[in-house]
């Protein structure tokens, strides 16, 4: 059976993206990782996926007039690598609901948003203080998917949910 193409979209320094490629390293896994995109050139995350000899592409953002075009830019560029699957790991922009939709049944998002009700700084605080369990989930293998997930308490720190994904390695 063919492995599924899949592209792995990050803005910062890549931890899920990580695990994802070190999964993906199985000759058993059902996916390659075909590329890596970030909208930012400086991702600490595309090194690691240069090193692991994965295509790294960047589509700055700031580069377009609306987040359509960018989001077009982005879809042009996935559909020409042949993309079979699309993978949010740490992508810190909102997608218009065309590129969702052009994507519907082929993305996933490994890492958990609390936007937009809690957009800006301290959202980890804000969101505890509203009463919302935050959610971490860690990758034990990509052919889980979404992993386990390790729910903090109410009485955690804000602090360790919005750094506990960092706190345990990607490991199971």
């Amino acid at each position: 059976m063919a492995r599924k193409r899949v592209a792995i979209l990050i803005s910062g320094r890549g931890s899920n993206m990580t695990a994802l490629i070190e999964a993906a390293a199985d000759p058993e896994f059902p996916a390659e990782i075909a590329l890596v995109l970030s909208n930012r050139a400086d991702a600490g995350g595309l090194a690691r996926a240069a090193e692991a000899g994965i295509a790294t592409a960047v589509i700055d953002h700031k580069a377009y007039g609306s987040r359509a075009e960018f989001d077009a830019a982005m879809d042009a560029r996935l559909r020409a690598e042949a993309i079979d699957l699309v993978c949010l790991a740490g992508f810190m922009r909102l997608l218009t609901d065309g590129f969702v939709e052009g994507w519907r049944d082929r993305m996933i998002n490994i890492h958990p948003s609390l936007l937009p009700l809690f957009p800006g700084l301290h959202t980890h605080e804000r969101a505890i203080e509203a009463g919302y369990q935050a959610a971490i989930e860690h990758l034990d293998h990509i052919k889980a998917t979404l992993g386990r997930i390790r729910q903090t308490s109410r009485d955690d720190r804000a602090t360790t949910a919005a750094i506990g994904g960092y706190r345990e390695p990607h490991t199971g």
